[in-house]
This record gives structure tokens, sequence and C-alpha cells, in this order.
């Protein structure tokens, strides 16, 4: 199990990300979160994400500025060469289809000037929370190659490591309910599978949650790589 120090990845990111200004693409965006967060630092920040329903509710959500919202896949970025200040794959790496996870960090390398970073956070396959939707979902073969292919991609020709930072991120659920509407939400191909187990999702969400504030609270270990184009 990862021991490291607990932050909020928000905190982990702005520790080592120059926002005010920053021209930032964030790849996989879900509901736009992120977007909206790095919005308000002071970034001009498009959001892309391949899957239609993920941007209807980025879009849905109220705008925190002058964000945009583009579908397109990583492997295929809607950038001029060298256009990017930072490229941002928040927990969203290892969805990229294993065959294209390569082609996805060459074309990260493309949009990004010279000096400009690239950041990676992913989840890694551990914890209590993991193991609760690991019936729902196996990951670990998939973010084990995520992680593989940007060993590969920070090889010092384009892309230059920086650092490897590993912690555990609070992470807050308001009710089991959300919880589970959550994990469909993200890919509704879940629905019947969630549906079929949700009483012994339901038993193991209320074992593992920390309850405080009203709220359920889990950590999840995670590590950001950030590297930089050279």
């Amino acid at each position: 199990m990862t021991q490291g120090p607990l932050e909020k990845h928000t905190a982990v990111l702005r520790d080592r990300l120059s926002l005010a200004g920053a021209r930032v693409a964030d790849i996989g965006c879900g509901d736009g979160g992120l977007v909206r967060a790095l919005t308000r630092s002071g970034a001009a920040v498009v959001g892309i994400d391949p899957q239609p329903h993920q941007l209807a509710r980025a879009q849905a959500a109220p705008a925190a500025g002058s964000e945009r919202y583009c579908a397109a896949e990583g492997q295929a970025l809607p950038f001029d060469d060298a256009s990017l200040d930072v490229v941002i794959y928040f927990n969203a790496l290892h969805h990229v289809p294993v065959a294209d996870q390569e082609a996805a960090l060459a074309e990260a390398a493309r949009v990004l000037h010279q000096g400009g970073q690239l950041y990676i956070q992913e989840p890694l396959a551990e914890g209590v929370f993991f193991e609760m939707v690991r019936p729902i979902e196996d990951e670990t073969e998939v973010r084990t190659r995520a992680y593989e292919a940007l060993q590969r991609a920070a090889d010092g020709r384009t892309l230059a490591a920086e650092e490897e930072y590993v912690y555990r991120a609070p992470h807050r659920q308001a009710s089991f309910e959300a919880f589970r509407d959550g994990m469909i939400a993200v890919d509704p191909a879940r629905r019947p599978l969630v549906e079929a187990r949700e009483e012994s999702l339901r038993q193991s969400f209320m074992a593992a949650g920390e309850q405080r504030d009203g709220a359920f609270w889990f950590e999840i270990p995670s590590r950001l790589n950030l590297l930089r184009r050279v």
C-alpha cells in the first residue's frame, strides 16, 4: 500500500504549474471540473474528450470563464504544433486504448512548445477504493500499460522526466447513491453490472468510507509524472 503525504490533487497541481495566462489542454476532461478550476486560476483552457455524453455534462455546468470544450482523441489533438504551455492528463491516460497510448503522448509533445509541461496524474491500482470498484472494472492492466508508455516517452529526445511524486488524495462522495450514479455517468455501459452488484457495492462502500462532515471519504493512492518538452 502506498505511503505518501495526504494532499489534494489541485494543491499538487498548483504547486507545479504556472497557470496564470497559460494555454492549457485538459485531455479526457470528463465533466469539466478540472477545466473550470484551471480557468479560475487564470489559464485559457480547452477541455478535450472523445465521449459526447461527457462533453454534454461539461457544457451543462455553469462556466467559470472562457473555457472551451472540443470532441477529440488524445492521439489526434486539434492544436497547432508548439501552441500550448501545458497538456494535462488527469486520471485519463489509462483510458486511452493501450495501442494508442504512445501516440497520444507523442501528440502531447507535438502541441507543446519548447519547455512546455506534460502533467500526468494517474490513480494507482491499489487501496480500498480501487478494490471496491474492481469488480465493476478492473483497471490494473491498463494503468500498468499507461505507466510503461509514459516511461518510454520520457526518453530525453522530445520529452524529459522532471518529477515523479506519489501521494494519497482525499476523495469525497456525498452518498452511496452519488457514487453509484457517478460510476454510471462516466461509462453508461457499466449500468447493468453496477445494478446487478448494487447491494455488495453498497456494503463495501459503507464499510470502507470514513463518515465525516456529512459525506464519505476515501484516500486514493496517486502518482504524478511531470515531463517537459525538450
